[in-house]
């Protein structure tokens, strides 16, 4: 980030007397309806014009009704349907240059000059050439008396902003493109369902997902349901890799296990190039084990449904970026794409990507960790976990486990990868049983590998958790660390897990048996735990939330004029109301971190009352559960009544802990797996450290740590470090980078805010972006 030159600019000016138009090309993807909704009213905010393009680029070449002048009331209701509303079409007449001067015919005749492309590599190759031809189209057509000499001076430039739409995640230079978890929520769905009736009958399911070049949708599919194998283009298999699958699947039912599952990336193959394919395997499985096998190929399933939270959100940021990003061009600035790093959006040369993008499809083994910064952990981790018995000489090491904290989605997932990983150490791993008071009273016993069989898709906690922290119980936990001979220590859970940890280590001065390495692992539908961008669990309630909130707006939807008023989970942490307020387009959300007072209360009735007077007819406030003492859900709940009278009615809903149940979503499988795992590799390499004279004792600062997400890392952090960045009495981190991105929900709400735009993200290369993320 870099400040802008010009830092006094109005946002809400920036568009003026300019002329934006948003297209969606190539395949469909979840999430482009939210990426098209925040262009269009982003760009209304900074007082351009926005224009629809329906049907891509075809509607592009055929102008005349195909380009309409987008209205705020025109992307209402968008945020929750899947595919693309605008309409999205194969375009073969954009690939002739004829074709491509009716487009430029049409644009100049609207005053268009800024054009944003939401599609995959082909639709945004496709707009950078139109870009690169554009002043020689104007040339063309000014000859033909298509246009005058003055439309031409007039639209004498065009700016092109990409966003990738592509549910197999293959765009060098983002972290995830919108539609690859939606796509990742829907295979996990089948998968699911397939578990149930497979283990009913001990068969063995091979599951055909997309991706052609990109084994993404593959290989974390394999991740977060513990397939026993996994076949992606980019990691073509070794000769011989029949053998190594049916040993293996025979191993894995002689385990014990009623369950076989193989993924098979429709474009996978072997290290001679030949297809690998479903009915391949399943052949072989049949001749060879006569295991029960039976194939699903889920096809466009993926792409349909409705968008995860986190792509609409990734879609709603996406739509301010690229809108930024027109406006603050030049004619020297290169066709860009906006993609995501980590937290922060980032704008990154076009064809820069695209060209990685080719070389990959042309050689996918030399590139396959430029395609997604992620691709070399999740790879790495699943073969670990998959693909690695456990030796049969033991370390003679005890590595404990255990839950503190609220229950969540994803913590199971936790448990099993830091399980299976401790075996693959060569650990005895030992289970520990309701949180610190299992501890204190000894309930501690081994768990092994088939224990933890099917736990990535179990939501809550196996093991038993509870808030209790060790202050109190030091003594009896001591001496149960000394009577199960305990090496080590993995604490997964929230707030309390932290204090726990902090606890621990405090108390080493006093009892030996603490100095012991200690990791805590962030998992809590708060997303409180300092250390940490992310917990396990948030992206589960998060998407609980934007579904109960998508009902409810369907409810306003049909009876007019009725405002909700909801309130989340979250204790004084604000990250679910604001995400969620994000993902399902509410008025407001009202959290612990961003004061509230009267006058705020007052001034979002007079907004609602405003709305009403629109064809939206309905309104959503979300209000985290402890964001004020006095402003409870009740009273806002009777001020808005009052206040609306003869206006509006309104309605409200206290989540409570639904928002801690369900099945953990893709998201947390994944999160939760790579956590345990590394977890585990982290204790390895410290008792290592801390072996002296014939024991382990660890009692410096870095023995002790909390394993969080960090931009674009797993990193361990010292729990002592983190101290001044917390808040204590209220239970959260001092930085919150959420807390940026709040304007955007209040923008794309018609409040009349001023955006930020002092900082600016500056052009970013992909060579800089070659090392892997640690999620």
């Amino acid at each position: 980030m870099s400040k802008n030159p010009h830092p006094t600019i109005d946002p809400t000016k920036m568009g003026l007397g300019r002329s934006i138009a948003v297209l969606t090309s190539g395949g469909d993807a979840q999430g482009m309806n939210a990426a098209v909704r925040a262009t269009v009213r982003v760009g209304l905010y900074t007082g351009a014009k926005v224009y629809f393009v329906h049907e891509g680029y075809q509607g592009l070449v055929d102008g005349g009704d195909n380009i309409r002048p987008a209205t705020w009331e025109s992307v209402s209701m968008m945020l929750q349907l899947g595919g693309t509303v605008i309409g999205s079409a194969r375009c073969k007449d954009f690939r002739a240059r004829e074709g491509r001067m009716k487009a430029a015919c049409n644009l100049v005749k609207l005053g268009i000059t800024n054009l944003c492309v939401i599609g995959g590599d082909g639709s945004l190759t496709g707009a950078n050439q139109f870009r690169t031809e554009w002043s020689g189209l104007l040339v063309d057509l000014v000859k033909a008396g298509k246009i005058t000499e003055e439309e031409a001076k007039k639209s004498s430039h065009l700016n092109i902003v990409g966003m990738v739409g592509s549910i197999d995640n293959d765009f060098c230079g983002t972290d995830m493109t919108i539609g690859t978890d939606s796509a990742l929520h829907r295979i996990i769905e089948v998968v699911d369902a397939i578990a149930t009736t497979a283990q009913s009958h001990q068969r063995t399911f091979i599951l055909e997902v997309m991706g052609r070049h990109c084994g993404y949708l593959a290989l974390v599919t394999a991740l977060a349901c513990g397939a026993d194998w996994v076949f992606i283009p980019e990691m073509p298999p070794d000769d011989g890799w029949e053998n190594h699958l049916c040993r293996r699947l025979a191993d894995q039912r002689a385990r014990g296990c009623r369950l076989n599952v193989i993924i098979v990336a429709e474009g996978a193959m072997s290290r001679d190039g030949k297809p690998i394919t479903s009915d391949q395997i399943k052949k072989l499985v049949t001749d060879r084990l006569s295991f029960d096998t039976r194939t699903t190929v889920l096809g466009h399933v993926q792409r349909g449904g409705t968008p995860s939270a986190f792509d609409r959100i990734l879609g709603s940021r996406m739509g301010v970026e690229a809108v930024m990003a027109l406006l603050e061009a030049t004619p020297d600035t290169p066709a860009c794409v906006v993609s995501l790093s980590g937290n922060h959006a980032v704008r990154l040369p076009l064809m820069e990507c695209v060209q990685v993008v080719r070389q990959h499809i042309y050689n996918s083994h030399s590139a396959v960790f430029l395609m997604c910064r992620s691709f070399e952990n999740n790879w790495n981790t699943y073969t670990l976990l998959a693909h690695i018995n456990p030796p049969d000489v033991k370390s003679n090491i005890n590595v404990a486990v255990m839950n503190v904290g609220a229950p969540c989605a994803g913590m199971n997932a936790a448990v099993r990868a830091a399980v299976r990983m401790g075996l693959i150490q060569g650990h005895n791993m030992l289970a520990v049983h309701d949180g610190f008071d299992g501890l204190a009273q000894g309930q501690v016993e081994p768990i092994t590998w088939t224990s933890v069989s099917g736990w990535t898709g179990k939501g809550g906690s196996v093991l038993g958790t509870k808030r209790t922290l060790p202050a109190k119980i030091l003594e009896d936990i001591s001496l149960n660390i000394a009577k199960f001979n305990i090496h080590a220590l993995v604490i997964i859970g929230g707030f309390e897990a932290y204090m726990g940890g902090l606890e621990l280590v405090q108390a080493r001065e006093k009892y030996e048996e603490m100095c012991i390495p200690m990791v805590v692992i962030p998992a809590t539908v708060s997303n409180n735990v300092p250390g940490s961008d992310f917990s396990i669990g948030a992206d589960t309630a998060l998407n609980t939330i934007t579904s109960t909130c998508d009902r409810i707006k369907q409810s306003a939807a049909g009876t007019k004029r009725r405002v909700f008023i909801v309130e989340t989970m979250g204790g004084y942490c604000g990250y679910l109301a604001t995400m969620a307020g994000l993902a399902a387009g509410a008025d407001a959300a009202y959290i612990f971190e961003e004061k509230i007072a009267i006058k705020d209360l007052e001034m979002n009735v007079v907004h609602l009352v405003e709305k009403m007077k629109t064809t939206v007819k309905r309104g959503l406030i979300l209000r985290n559960e402890n964001c004020n003492a006095n402003y409870t859900t009740d009273f806002i709940f009777n001020l808005y009544s009052e206040e609306g009278k003869g206006i509006f009615d309104c309605r409200k809903n206290v989540l409570g802990h639904m928002q801690q149940g369900g099945t953990p979503t893709p998201f947390d499988r994944n999160f939760g797996t790579k956590m345990g795992a590394k977890s585990v590799l982290w204790i390895t390499d410290k008792l290592k450290q801390c072996y002296r004279h014939g024991r382990i004792f660890a009692n410096t600062p870095d023995s002790a740590c909390v394993l969080g997400m960090r931009k674009r890392a797993l990193t361990f952090q010292p729990l002592a470090d983190l101290k001044g960045d917390t808040d204590f009495e209220h239970r959260i981190p001092k930085t919150q980078w959420w807390l940026k991105i709040r304007p955007i929900m209040k923008i794309l709400a018609k409040y009349d805010i001023k955006l930020d735009t002092s900082e600016r993200t500056d052009m970013e290369h992909v060579i800089k972006k070659r090392s892997p993320l640690g999620m």
